[in-house]
């Protein structure tokens, strides 16, 4: 074999050894899906133009398969969510109540599920999605196709390693937010609490 074949020999054995170990789009959103609940807490910042600090708001989330997310808002005021399949329902003195569904912030919500929950073919309906990194530590990029989502966001960044870290929201208008995701684990079993809020 001539070194000219040998060299393009070599090349090929790397691209294959490279194409084998890539992380792939697919392969991030079967690592995503594996856990069946992850409990954690969050922090969001909310940076607008206006003010000078980014509004801050904590709390902690439950993200179940086949039932949705449970997202509770603690400080600056106490406030439930429930983000599912059906849509998007607040808790109040009487109960859970389901939301318009075609508010800016219901798209958020939605999208939120999506990624925490590794929905890339959900994801790719409405954004170009650019993936880097290994399954310890990634980032996806999302710009979107549609339209309407062209007019909220300029583009999506998200991060993460077995589990999402952080997603952040950059906006036409020049305002964005940064969610973070801590202590996140996937060792605890819904609560029976848990379970009746999904339930409702």
């Amino acid at each position: 074999m001539t070194p000219f074949f040998k060299c393009l020999s070599a090349l090929a054995l790397l691209g294959l050894a490279s194409m084998a170990n890539a992380f792939d789009l697919q392969q991030l959103s079967d690592q995503l899906a594996k856990p069946d609940v992850i409990h954690g807490n969050f922090i969001q910042e909310k940076h607008l133009r206006a003010l000078p600090k980014p509004l801050t708001s904590k709390g902690t989330f439950v993200l179940a398969k086949n039932h949705g997310l449970l997202w509770r808002l603690k400080t600056p005021l106490q406030q439930d969510y429930r983000i599912s399949d059906k849509g998007i329902a607040r808790r109040d003195v009487n109960g859970w109540q389901m939301l318009p569904s075609k508010s800016a912030g219901a798209e958020q919500n939605r999208l939120f599920l999506a990624v925490l929950q590794g929905d890339s073919s959900g994801l790719q309906r409405d954004f170009e999605l650019s993936l880097s990194g290994d399954a310890q530590t990634w980032r996806l990029t999302l710009i979107p196709r549609s339209m309407l989502l062209k007019q909220v966001f300029t583009q999506i960044n998200i991060a993460g390693g077995e589990l999402v870290h952080s997603i952040e929201l950059l906006e036409t208008q020049g305002d964005s937010t940064l969610l973070r995701m801590q202590d996140s684990t996937s060792a605890q079993p819904l609560s029976d609490a848990e379970q009746h809020d999904f339930a409702e």
